[in-house]
């Protein structure tokens, strides 16, 4: 068994999932990349950080909306290095829907990426986390408490990954902690227009917007050094939840 703690982050080839894989490998993680078909960049983001540090990052591929096979999906990650210390659920659908227009195929894809997932994908890692004191951190959305206008299915799935931080953070302690972060501007979606950008930006008390970074990080803090931190959900968005 590997002395190095493990990290499994979904959705962990693009975006803020690419991101925070390369900070928590450079403070010493090793890492399992899961992606769904973003092979080549999992792949390449996985040999260039190899070079760096041999044997100390793998890749896996799965399809989350599967979650009879989330046990093989823990097996599989087990057999890299024999043990998990975190799990980040990061991976998420994001689209509009528009009310009178929403279908069950996108509130299947939304709520199962977004709620679904994470849920099944916890208790399924949750035996081998308890082993080592481990950590579980999802990546929610400060839309989760106030609707995102013409998201509504989006919004309703990651208030419901707070509420599954939290309903987790009690079934599961006092071996594993459950937090999650909720970020604000940090990626701009494509739907966003630069006036749309500039208002957002304008309702943050920082009056910028954020890096991946700044998640990246916000991460590494509670799987690291938050010991006495469970049930949380970080806001980083530059105060713009807080300003009406």
């Amino acid at each position: 068994m590997s002395s190095e703690k493990v990290v499994l982050i979904t959705g962990a080839a693009h975006r803020i999932g690419a991101t925070t894989t390369r900070v928590l490998h450079q403070h010493g993680y090793n890492i399992i990349m899961h992606y769904r078909h973003s092979a080549s960049a999992a792949n390449a983001l996985a040999d260039e950080l190899n070079s760096v540090r041999n044997d100390s990052v793998k890749t896996l591929q799965a399809d989350l909306h599967h979650t009879s096979g989330f046990n093989e999906i823990i097996q599989q990650a087990l057999k890299f290095w024999g043990r998990l210390d975190a799990l980040i659920n990061n991976a998420s659908s994001f689209y509009e829907t528009p009310v009178g227009s929403i279908s069950e195929e996108q509130w299947d894809d939304l709520i199962g990426s977004n709620m679904k997932a994470p849920l099944f994908l916890s208790q399924a890692a949750a035996p081998y986390l308890k082993q080592h004191n481990g950590n579980i951190v999802s990546i929610v959305d400060i839309h989760a408490e106030r609707p995102l206008k013409g998201f509504p299915v989006y919004s309703m799935a990651k208030a419901g990954l707070v509420m599954l931080t939290k309903a987790l953070a009690g079934e599961l302690g006092p071996n594993i902690r459950v937090n999650a972060v909720a970020p604000g501007a940090i990626l701009w979606p494509e739907h966003l227009d630069d006036a749309g950008k500039e208002k957002i930006i304008s309702r943050t008390f920082l009056k910028r917007k954020g890096e991946p970074e700044d998640i990246s990080n916000t991460i590494l803090y509670l799987i690291r050094d938050a010991e006495y931190m469970t049930g949380q959900i970080l806001a980083v968005d530059g105060g713009r939840s807080l300003n009406s």
